[in-house]
């Protein structure tokens, strides 16, 4: 029979050191930060392109010339 009294202590026992071990390392990662980040240095090489591109036909009409 004490066996029977201590079964209830020892789950709840268990789960007390289960979930103490589960602590959050830190704070989550900001995903939309990260985002937003690779979109605007996605736009700055795009512009980049387009400029390059520009010059270049602009040079091959120069030189049709």
């Amino acid at each position: 029979m004490a066996t029977m009294n201590l079964k209830p202590i020892m789950i709840a026992g268990f789960f007390g050191l289960a979930l103490s071990g589960c602590k959050p390392e830190g704070p989550p990662p900001d995903l939309i930060k990260t985002q937003r980040e690779g979109l605007t240095k996605a736009r700055a090489v795009e512009g980049q392109l387009q400029q390059q591109a520009e010059e270049q036909k602009s040079a091959i009409d120069a030189a049709q010339k």
